[in-house]
């Protein structure tokens, strides 16, 4: 996708679990979006969830999306930089982020998004953004509050990152 020049808002969740109520909610505060990306754990909701969003959507499968035909994880281009989307089962991100980073860091990535946890990060270090959008249905951190992220593009093509909270 392209963004040089332009302004792009970029809406990432994971883990809704077919729990939509919060991300209808989620839709109508950030209002209109350029892409959303769904980090897995859709279980069979993919197409309902690229309806609401009224957009692009790219969704990789979950742990919990057993009968799914989506791919484990996939490799974007978002203006200027090469984003890897994975649910994040599959490099042990309960354990720790190091495996994933390393594996990110030796594809070339700029950005890595991974889902599975259901805590909310933002790392941006050792060469490389980091970000876990948490839960939007079933979030796990201190005060579990449903959250999700939101990258946005400004003019330059510069990313910002950011961690949001349904409250």
């Amino acid at each position: 996708m392209e963004g040089r020049g332009e302004f792009m808002k970029i809406l990432v969740v994971s883990d809704t679990h077919s729990r939509h109520e919060n991300l209808e909610a989620i839709l109508k505060r950030v209002g209109a979006i350029d892409l959303m990306i769904h980090l897995g754990d859709a279980e069979g909701c993919e197409e309902y969830i690229g309806n609401l969003a009224e957009c692009p959507l790219e969704i990789i499968a979950g742990n919990n999306d057993f009968f799914s035909d989506l791919e484990r994880e996939k490799e974007l281009e978002i203006g200027r930089y090469k984003v890897l989307i994975t649910h994040g089962h599959y490099y042990y991100v309960a354990m720790g982020i190091e495996d994933l980073r390393k594996e990110a860091l030796g594809r070339g990535m700029d950005v890595v998004m991974f889902g599975h946890t259901h805590r909310p990060f933002l790392d941006y270090g050792k060469g490389i953004t980091m970000l876990n959008p948490g839960s939007v249905s079933y979030p796990r951190q201190e005060g579990h509050t449903p959250s999700y992220a939101l990258m946005e593009l400004d003019e330059n093509g510069e990313a910002h990152f950011r961690i949001e909270y349904l409250k």
